[in-house]
Formats: C-alpha cells, structure tokens, sequence
C-alpha cells in the first residue's frame, strides 16, 4: 500500500512538471516554412551569422548567449557594457558549414536565430544545426523594407514585443521619410552612385543593392556578391555621379590615390565616408544598423530635403538602438571632418 502511493506520487510528479513544459511551448512557422517548437522560457539566443548578431544586440542584448565574432575596442564603446564580455561561437552560416557546435551547446542555448535572406541552403543549415545540437532554430527574412514586420516577428518570438515596437516604429518613420522626401523623378534623372565596399573599393554590393533602392538612386554598377569582382576601369566607364566608401582606410587611398583620379566623381570632390561604427551604416552587415545609414545617405544625395539635425538623429538612434550614449567625441569621429585618415 505504500509502495503504491510512493509510487503514485512520483507519477503525479513526473506528470505536473514534464508535460506543464511540453504544453507551454510554442509551435512557431518561420519564413522558411519550418515548424519550429519554441522552448516555454528563453534566456538564452545565439545568433546564426552576423545579421541576427546587431539584430539581437539591438532587440534584447541581455539574451544573447554570444556573438559570431569578437567586437572591436571602438565598438564596444557604443553598446552596452556587459556585451563585450560575450563569448565569440563564429558563423553558424559560413560556407563551409556550422564548425564545432561544443561550444553552443555548453552556453546552455535556448534558441537559434538566423536572420537574412532564405534560401534551400539556410534552411538545410537550420534543419542539421537543430538536428545535431537539439536547439530550436528560426528562419527570419531580414529585408531592410521589412524590418518593422520583423522587429515585431522577433517581439512576440523573444518576448519583447514592446521594445521591438519601439524600434519598429523608428523603423516606420523612416521609411516613410524616404518615401516623402526623395524626389519622385524618373529613374534617368536620379543621382547614379557606386558604394565602394572593401579595403580597394571593388567588392561586391554586399546587401547596399536595398538601400540604394531605398534612397531612390541609381545603381552605377550592377555587381552582386561578397568577392571583388570589378575594377576600376568599370568605375570609370560607368561614371558614377556619387562614390559612398564604406572603409576608412580606403577613403584615404580613393581621394589621395592616382588610379582613382580618373573617375570623374572622384576629380570632382563627390566622395564621401560612410560611418561604420559600430557597425557599417550601409552594410556589414546587412541588418537594422542601416536604418540610420539610409537617412544618412539620403542627406547626401538629395541636399536641403532633409530637415533636423543629423547630429541629433544620430545620437537618438544610438540611444534607442544600442541603448548607449554617444559622445561628442564619437559623434565627432562618426559625423565630422571628411579629411581622410591616416
């Protein structure tokens, strides 16, 4: 008679804990069309590649469980304190597969998130990642005209839906500036600009194909992908009217350097030097951190249709965004001299 009630209060018990969790849990669709079980708590997200690294910063930087990369001393002085202490896992995403999973599993993950284009391959990917380590793994589209439907997908999945309402509505404002201010001209008439990504400018467009459409512009060249696949014979022939450098030691090289004079936006002084701090404001990567890049570029293109302080745009941005305070300094460093750096 004991043994029987021993035993029926190890089943009741067995009974109240495991399956209170199992009903809590959350079947979600990601964009890749996957059925996804979300754990009933999540304390702790890893970050596929680096996208859903600044997209997760941003949102909730107290549930990472890492980043794909070690920050820099200039980048952690513009993010939270504690992120800079985080462990480094490397891209689940790189091309020759997700590495050594050890390490994600040891940080006691909760959750996978990949944010960026979706495709037979990122899905492949998430299927063998969740299927070797036992961590739920999400799909996210990271379109940059979609980021406030994503910001709010990531809300409800993270349980942080109002603080990815603010941002959404950041991202809102934004867009729509776009859509009121840059001129509705046809598209022979729009400013044509190369983005010259890289330590030699010739890189790939690298995801800046969103914002240029974004801004209204032209595209001066239609190259595609991460490798260096121009030159600068190309530049020239196509002329473009604006060159955006998104690496700062290059700005030096494209203003100062006799291979580059030839191309006439460069002779003409319209060059200019994306800020890339903490990430780029146009690229690398291609994640929210461009919200502020766009209305950046849009003050470049289009002189005098933007009204406000960028300066002051700018700091509310990192304020609202990597919930950090930028100093006059690094504001300087951001937004000031255009004088190249040696």
């Amino acid at each position: 008679m004991i043994r029987c009630a021993l035993v029926g209060a190890l089943l009741a018990l067995a009974l109240a804990s495991v399956p209170r969790l199992a009903a809590a849990a959350e079947r979600f669709v990601d964009d890749g069309g996957r059925t996804v079980a979300l754990p009933a708590a999540l304390a702790h997200v890893v970050p596929a590649g680096p996208p859903a690294t600044v997209d997760l910063l941003m949102l909730t930087p107290e549930k990472l469980a890492g980043l794909t990369r070690a920050l820099t001393t200039e980048q952690a002085a513009l993010l939270p304190a504690p992120v800079a202490s985080l462990p480094a896992f490397g891209r689940l995403t790189a091309r020759g597969g997700p590495g050594d999973l050890t390490s994600i599993r040891a940080a006691r993950a909760d959750l996978i998130i990949d944010i960026g284009d979706v495709t037979d391959r990122y899905r492949a990917l998430a299927d063998q990642v969740q299927q070797e380590t036992g961590i739920p793994y999400v799909l996210i589209g990271g379109k940059l005209a979609e980021t406030p439907a994503t910001l709010r997908k990531l809300g409800r999945i993270l349980d942080v839906s109002a603080r990815a309402e603010l941002l959404a509505r950041y991202a809102e404002e934004t867009l729509a500036l776009l859509k009121v201010h840059v001129p509705d001209l046809p598209v022979e008439q729009r400013p044509s600009l190369f983005i010259a990504r890289g330590s030699d400018g010739l890189a790939g467009d690298g995801g800046t194909a969103e914002v240029v459409a974004l801004v209204g512009a032209r595209s001066a060249l239609s190259a595609s992908g991460g490798g260096n696949n121009l030159s600068i014979e190309a530049v020239r022939t196509a002329s473009p009217d604006i060159i955006v450098v998104t690496d700062r030691a290059f700005y030096a090289d494209i203003t100062h350097g006799s291979a580059w004079q030839g191309v006439a936006a460069v002779a003409a002084g319209r060059v200019y030097l994306a800020p890339a701090e903490p990430f780029g404001w146009l690229d690398e990567p291609p994640a929210m951190n461009r919200l502020i890049g766009l209305r950046w570029l849009a003050r470049q293109l289009y002189p005098g249709r933007f009204d406000g302080d960028l300066r002051a745009e700018t700091r509310r941005f990192y304020a609202l965004f990597y919930q950090r305070e930028a100093s006059e300094a690094q504001l300087d460093r951001l937004l000031g001299s255009a004088t190249p750096q040696r």
